[in-house]
């Protein structure tokens, strides 16, 4: 019965450095992605100030009327800014995307580097009672049954009792059950 006991400890460890793994990756990505976002904005008001200080140029040159080929250049040069501008969006908002999914996948190698599938029976007069059959109906009574979300599950421990031909178990230190076998 203490092997059991470990061994179901051991899986909630195994599944609690899961969740923290993928909370840790998620909260990663949120930062690499609004990072970038903010990057992007910078650029593009840079590359609007640089724009607007260009149209400025061109009406007070329209204005003075001085020479209509200095005109032309500027409004080239306005030209060229906007573009310019557009292309360091488009860069910019392209890396944003090669950053999300490139966090996303390490996010996924970490989670998947840490799985590991344990099988634990027990065989009592001549029935065969699978662990993660149990745990399973646990988690439908906590979400099912009782409305809540697997999110506010802490901890679960679960007691066999062959004598009984039932499983005894205590979610969170608080909520207790049973199911039979």
């Amino acid at each position: 019965m203490k092997n059991m006991k470990k061994t179901a400890a051991a899986a909630e460890e195994v599944k609690e450095a899961v969740r923290t793994v993928e909370t840790k990756a998620e909260e990663e990505v949120k930062k690499a992605v609004e990072e970038v976002k903010e990057e992007a904005a910078a650029a593009a008001e840079t590359a609007e100030k640089a724009a607007e200080e260009v149209r400025k140029t061109v009406k007070k040159t329209r204005t003075t009327k001085k020479s209509g080929t200095a005109a032309k250049k500027v409004e080239e040069a306005v030209e060229k800014a906007e573009e310019t501008a557009k292309k360091a969006g488009k860069k910019v908002s392209e890396a944003a995307g090669k950053t999300t999914k490139a966090v996303k996948t390490a996010a996924k190698k970490a989670a998947e580097k840490n799985t590991v599938q344990e099988v634990i029976s027990l065989q009592y007069l001549g029935k065969d009672i699978q662990l993660a059959d149990l745990m399973k109906q646990v988690h439908e009574i906590w979400t099912g049954e009782l409305g809540k979300s697997e999110n506010e599950i802490k901890s679960i421990n679960l007691y066999l009792k062959p004598e009984d031909n039932a499983a005894y178990y205590v979610i969170n230190e608080s909520f207790t059950g049973r199911i039979d076998f």
